[in-house]
This record gives C-alpha cells, sequence and structure tokens, in this order.
C-alpha cells in the first residue's frame, strides 16, 4: 500500500488563498463575495467537484442534486466545496457524435484542474463520454481525484417485457421493419423507455464505464450499480465528498491507482459483465493519459478465458436495477478473485485493497449474477481480430454475437459510409442476403469525423422478413454498448487514412474466424497491394475549429483514438499567477 503523506502540510490551493500578497487577496476576495468567511481559506483542502450536469445531457440531469450530497460530504469532512461545470458531451444530443467530443472535454477537464485551486477533485459523471473524459483529464494533472457516478436509470416495462434502453430501441426499430410492430406500436414503447433520471439501464457503456471506474479503483466499492434515484445513490455521493478530503491529506492520486494490474482487473471485469466494446477505447485513451503500456493484445490476453456471468442486456435479459439488487459489481469482482483473475492488492481510493473492499459481499440473485458454470458464454471477453483487413486490429463482443456466425464466409456488400448505408439499405434491389458480409468505410476517429455508433447496422428489411436477426457486419465505427450482433468494430487502420477496409469491393469474400482470431479480405497480396496504391481520400476535410484540430491529431482506434499531443503529458497540476 502506498505510504500516505505528512499532514498537515500546504497544499496546493494556498497558492491563491494562502497569505496577504496583492495576489492572493484578489484571488481570496473575489471569491468572499459568495459569502465565505475567512477561516475557510485557512489551508484546509479545497475540493472542486467537477459536474457535468446539462440539460441536454439527459442522462446527468439529476448531477445538480447529488453535487449537493457531495459537498455535504466534503463540508463534514473539513474541506472546502467548490463546484464548478464543465464540458458534459451527450451520447444522445451531441452531433456528428458524443466520441469526437470526448478528448475536447477531457482537454477542458485538465485545464479546468490545472488552471483553477483545487487541491482534489470529485467527477460527477454519468452519460458515456462523460465518465472516461473525465479521468482522462484529472489523470493528466494527477491531483488525488474519486469518481462518483449518476446511476442507471430503473428498468423499463412495455405491455410486461423489461425494456432495456437502447437495446429494445434497436429490436423495436428492426421489428418496425419486418413488420412485426407497427409505427405506433413504437410510439407507445417509446414512453416505457426512460421512465426515472439516470443512464441506460442495460449493460451499455454507461453502466460498463461505471463499472470500469471501480474495477480500475477510482471509485468507492458498490459505486456503478446503484440506481440514479435510490436514496443510497445520495449517500454513495456524500461519502465520495467525505472520502476525497481524507485522499487530499494521504495525497492518493491516480497514478497511484491506475496501475497497469488495474487496467487488468477492468478488462477482465468487462469480460465478465458483457460490457460494451467501447469500452476498449477509453481505457486504452485513459491507460495512454497515466503512460500505462495497455495495447489490444492485453485485451485479448486478459479477456479470452473470462466468462460473462452478468445475466443483462444486452447480452442477456435482466436490466441493472437487477444487477443492484443482486449485490453488484462487488459480487464479481469477488469471483474474478476466486477464479484467481484479479489483482488483488490492487489499490483503490477506500486506500485499501479491491479484495479487502469485496472479499466477504454475497449474491442475492445468482439468476443475475451467474455461477461461472452457467455463464452467457465461457470465453466473454473482448476478441480482438487480424489479418490482411485489419492489420492494427478490429474487435468483436462474442457475449452479444451469434455462435452460428462466429466461423464465416461471405460476399461483400460494401456501403462507402453512412449516407450510402442509408440510401440503399432499404431498397429491395439491394443485391443482399443473409450470407453476406455488410461492409461499411469511413466511419472512424478521422472518417465520420469521430467514429460514431453506427457500427451495428440495421440489416435490410427482406431480411428481416426472413426471421434473420443477425449478419456478419464490419465497419471501422463503434456501436453502442446496447446494441447487439455478430459485429466487427473499430477496424484499423481506417478507412479514412487508406486503411485495407477502404479498398474492399462488392464481391469481395471476407472470413471471419473469431476462435483463430483472423479477418481477412480473399483476394492475393499483389491485387490488394494494387488497390492500396490507387486509393485516394474521398471526402473534404475540416479547415477550422475543433474539428480541424480534431482531424489533424486523433489517433487511431486501436491505440485509443485520443489526441497525439494529450498522451503520456502528466505533470505539474500548479498554474502560474498572472496577476
Amino acid at each position: 500500500m502506498k505510504k500516505k503523506a505528512e499532514w498537515p502540510r500546504k497544499l496546493r490551493s494556498q497558492e491563491w488563498y494562502g497569505g496577504t500578497s496583492r495576489d492572493v487577496i484578489y484571488h481570496r476576495g473575489w471569491l468572499k463575495n459568495q459569502g465565505y468567511p475567512h477561516d475557510l481559506f485557512d489551508g484546509r483542502p479545497v475540493i472542486g467537484i467537477l459536474n457535468t450536469w446539462s440539460d441536454m445531457t439527459p442522462c446527468n440531469g439529476h448531477l445538480r442534486e447529488l453535487a449537493e450530497k457531495v459537498k455535504a460530504g466534503v463540508w463534514e469532512a473539513g474541506g472546502f466545496p467548490l463546484e464548478v461545470p464543465v464540458f458534459s458531451a451527450s451520447e444522445n444530443t451531441f452531433r456528428p457524435t458524443a466520441m469526437m467530443y470526448r478528448n475536447l472535454a477531457a482537454l477542458a477537464v485538465e485545464e479546468a484542474i490545472r488552471g483553477q485551486p483545487m487541491d482534489g477533485c470529485v467527477l460527477l459523471v454519468g452519460c458515456d463520454k462523460t465518465t472516461p473524459s473525465l479521468i482522462m483529464g484529472a489523470a493528466s494533472c494527477d491531483l488525488p481525484s474519486i469518481v462518483v457516478t449518476g446511476g442507471p436509470m430503473l428498468n423499463g416495462y412495455f405491455r410486461g417485457e423489461r425494456v432495456g434502453s437502447g437495446t429494445h430501441l434497436w429490436k423495436f426499430s428492426e421489428m418496425v421493419k419486418a413488420g412485426e410492430m407497427t409505427q405506433a406500436e413504437f410510439l407507445e414503447a417509446e414512453a416505457s423507455m426512460s421512465r426515472s433520471s439516470g443512464t441506460c439501464n442495460t449493460m451499455g457503456t454507461a453502466s460498463t464505464m461505471a463499472s470500469m471506474a471501480e474495477a480500475l479503483g477510482m471509485a468507492l466499492s458498490g459505486n456503478a450499480a446503484i440506481p440514479g434515484v435510490d436514496s443510497r445513490r445520495k449517500v454513495m455521493a456524500q461519502l465520495t465528498g467525505r472520502r476525497i478530503v481524507q485522499m487530499v491529506k494521504d495525497d492518493l492520486k491516480p497514478s497511484d491507482i491506475m496501475t497497469k494490474e488495474a487496467f487488468e482487473n477492468a478488462i477482465r471485469t468487462n469480460a465478465a459483465i458483457g460490457g460494451s466494446t467501447n469500452a476498449v477505447i477509453h481505457l486504452l485513451a485513459m491507460a495512454g493519459r497515466v503512460g500505462i503500456d495497455l495495447t489490444l493484445d492485453d485485451w485479448d490476453r486478459c479477456g479470452r478465458d473470462v466468462p460473462t456471468i452478468v445475466n443483462l442486456m444486452p447480452s442477456g435479459k435482466y436490466l441493472m436495477e437487477e444487477f443492484f439488487y443482486a449485490g453488484g459489481l462487488p459480487v464479481v469482482l469477488k469471483r474474478l478473485g476466486e477464479a484467481g483473475l484479479l489483482h488483488k492488492d490492487a489499490l483503490t481510493v477506500s486506500g485499501e485493497s479491491i479484495w479487502d473492499e469485496v472479499k466477504d459481499v454475497v449474491n442475492w440473485n445468482e439468476d443475475v449474477i451467474l455461477p461461472a458454470e452457467k455463464a452467457l458464454t465461457q470465453s466473454g471477453g473482448i476478441v480482438v481480430v487480424r489479418g490482411n483487413l485489419a492489420p492494427k486490429g478490429a474487435v468483436l463482443k462474442p457475449s452479444a454475437a451469434s455462435p452460428h456466425l462466429m466461423v464465416h464466409r461471405g460476399r461483400a456488400v460494401v456501403f462507402e459510409d453512412i449516407d450510402d448505408y442509408k440510401a440503399k439499405i432499404n431498397d429491395d434491389s439491394l443485391d443482399i442476403d443473409e450470407t453476406c458480409v455488410m461492409v461499411m468505410k469511413n466511419c472512424g476517429p478521422k472518417g465520420y469525423p469521430g467514429m460514431a455508433e453506427v457500427g451495428n447496422m440495421g440489416l435490410p428489411p427482406k431480411v428481416l422478413k426472413k426471421g434473420i436477426t443477425d449478419m456478419v457486419r464490419i465497419s471501422d465505427a463503434r456501436m453502442s454498448g446496447t446494441a447487439y450482433g455478430t459485429v466487427v468494430l473499430h477496424t484499423s487502420p481506417e478507412a479514412a487514412v487508406g486503411g485495407p477496409l477502404a479498398v474492399v469491393k462488392n464481391g469481395d469474400f471476407i472470413e471471419l474466424d473469431v476462435p483463430n482470431r483472423r479477418l481477412h479480405l480473399d483476394i492475393s497480396e499483389e491485387e490488394l497491394a494494387r488497390r492500396l496504391a490507387e486509393w485516394k481520400p474521398q471526402h473534404d476535410l475540416p479547415t477550422s475549429g475543433y474539428a480541424w484540430l480534431h482531424q489533424q491529431h486523433v489517433e487511431g482506434a486501436d491505440t485509443g483514438a485520443d489526441l497525439d499531443f494529450l498522451k503520456g503529458c502528466r505533470g505539474n497540476a500548479v498554474g502560474r499567477d498572472s496577476h
């Protein structure tokens, strides 16, 4: 365990608030216009509550209330809480995609911390990109930081059936296209999808990233699954406020917690929960911020033999509410530890090891958190496939895929981009059947731009009407963690930079062999080389603004799609005073 720092000592915030100089009086005097007494500036920890609340981020719409509970905890522990609004990239509002703004949000958070008098940070997050972006920004500054999430929505129900946010949107949409559901019924179902505050109630990306934060040790034990409207979510927020004050006193920082072992714990946890493929790209980026050498090979190595034991949509049948009642993520971590799949000594924000946090928990529902012998799939980790179509790798989520398609060879039906797909997919003259492989290009980090969640392409109506619900789909895009299907994603290098995906043609045959981790375009090496030599970019590039910055500096999905000048740049978080 990390040795605790000496206390009391002079903290970073005293560079702004301690003493009697003109500059100090400038900083301190202005803040006093909020009614703060002079003795609050006596050297106690100043805690920045970085809040991603926004009316346009519905998942985080209740975080203002949670922030008050965090403040209460900070006050109780003898700290000085100051709430700071930060960039909130909403998954369900931002265009062209929230992923394009994850790095901008991380950069904004980093500078919010670096430029202001914080000794420690509470990262108040929820919606998909807010969790990784705030962790990335905090990791770059490396001040004591702790995550508290807003929690998932309550279960949805429609005509007696559980409705999983996102998962049933895709399902019902396909049913409408197949003629199995009317548009009026679809609109009726809409009212049941989001019936309380909170993030997706499936094991989508928001719940996955909440689980990743807890598995990394960056959140208090039990944080991930508490529903957003449950009173225990407020208790968790208040306890988090208390804990960050002691973390500052102990100087317990992200770099102490986010070690290679912690990331391996998170990868195995993602396999066990049937977590989102988006966790791959976010954990790679987060690791880059603390200088940890994490690669796609680590994902395949650590996840390969981990069974998926959490029976939640989209892989299973339950939702986050039941997961919480069953015992939540601590039960999963205990199972991993018992199976020898957990680095038990990994440090957490509690100051204790991850094993000490979970060793005594109880599983209250073995139909929700399954025994290993009843796992949804015995090898649930994210699969990394490579070959001449994906030299730097592509990913697939086996727990959400169809077993009969895990080894498949089919004729390519190619869409040059998302607009081409939308223009063609509903045309009955499209030359496609269920044996084909759907291929979509130019939807990667540079290509969309931003790498939108369009990889789970809806099937053509004429295939759906046969009762077929899955086909092999390949792209350089992402997909929602709530989605399902035999979908190969994050194909790298992406088409927009001239990766092999860019030169796939209609009629080419493609082989997917998941057991042997192979993705192959069945053309000769000479033909592939000729096509690549003749390839030219197809899209106009942005010329100004953040879109230009993103296009110029975003890296590939295989390394986390961070901006190249931000990786491994952890350093001094104290800004210079210019007054």
